[in-house]
Order: structure tokens, then sequence, then C-alpha cells
């Protein structure tokens, strides 16, 4: 090992990568995924789909989960900067409902690795960013779910930016509560 740094989290199962990058003057190599190295790290996944997209400044993407056909993610930014969000979604769990962010970036190269039953999504603080990711589970139509972005329960601190207007979908404008999603799994206290 020693490829990879790996901060664990305050919710259990979220873990924070950092590679190694060696530079000098013609620029940089890394290994972005070496299986070995994450097994070693306790993640021992099968991925079997890399997923990319291209957003502007002020693109939120998320909250979002698979319902049926749960993934876990690998994700990072290959060029721009985003603050990426995971909410604990996992039946039982002590953190249920409670999040995390982390700031990715071409710059600093981390890669947040979040588990199936979370929901997932990102905001673009760069002019521009392309995000990439592994998941370990292959598309399914209409198996996604969603929770509001701004749900005062979940209460995710985004560092939205002045003078920056939000693009959200609009079916992520559309999406539910925590409550509603409780609701719905019949989980209410």
């Amino acid at each position: 090992m020693g490829k990879i740094t790996v901060e664990t989290c305050e919710i259990e199962g979220l873990k924070v990568i950092t590679p190694t990058v060696f530079g000098d003057e013609r620029g940089y190599f890394m290994e972005t995924y070496n299986y070995n190295d994450y097994k070693a790290a306790g993640i021992d996944m099968e991925f079997v789909q890399d997923n990319q997209s291209s957003s502007k400044r002020g693109v939120l993407r998320g909250l979002h989960f698979q319902i049926n056909y749960p993934q876990d993610k690998l994700v990072r930014v290959v060029s721009g900067e985003v603050f990426d969000v995971a909410v604990d979604l996992r039946e039982g769990s002590p953190t249920f409902g409670k999040w995390h962010g982390v700031i990715l970036s071409a710059e600093n190269k981390k890669q947040f690795f979040i588990p199936k039953n979370f929901a997932h999504g990102f905001l673009v603080l760069s002019d521009s960013a392309e995000f990439a990711y592994k998941c370990t589970d292959f598309y399914h139509p209409n198996d996604e779910g969603g929770l509001a972005w701004n749900d005062s329960e979940i209460g995710v601190k985004w560092p939205l930016q002045e003078g920056i207007e939000l693009t959200i979908s609009e079916k992520d404008q559309k999406w539910g509560g925590l409550k509603e999603f409780m609701r719905q799994k019949g989980l209410e206290a």
C-alpha cells in the first residue's frame, strides 16, 4: 500500500482518499484506482461502470440515490472544483439523515467513497467542472430517487457563492425531504 491515504469520516463507511502524486518539471503521474490498494483500505468492490459529467458554475446535482439497485460510488473531479455531499439513508444507522461534505478538485485530487444507501449530490464551485465516478451496479432506468437539496431536516450547508444563481434540473427541484422519504419507507418514529 502507501499509494493512497484514506481518511475516515464521522459517518461510518464514508472515506476520503488522497492518491500519491509523483510530479516533476514535466507534470505529474498518479494512479486513480488500484484494486489492491483500495482493498487494503477496506474498499473491496467490483466497479462495473464509469460515468463522467461536465457542469458549469452554480450547477447543483442531487441529492440522488438508487431505490432497488443501490450503488457504491467512488467519485472525483477531473477538472475544476465541486462541493460533494453524501447523506446517510441506511435504515437503523446511528447517523441516518446526517450528511458529510468534502471539496473535490483537480488540484487536491481527492476522491470520495460513498457506500450503498446514501444520497449523493454536488455543487460546482469553479467556472466549470468535470466530475467522474465509478459505481458497483449498472444504471437502471426508473430506479432513481432523490431528496430535496435544501431540505431543512438534513441541513446541508452548501457553500453558496454570492451573485451566483443556482442551476437545478426540473427533476431535482421536485424531490421531497427526509420526512417524506421516511414515510415512504415506513420509517416514521
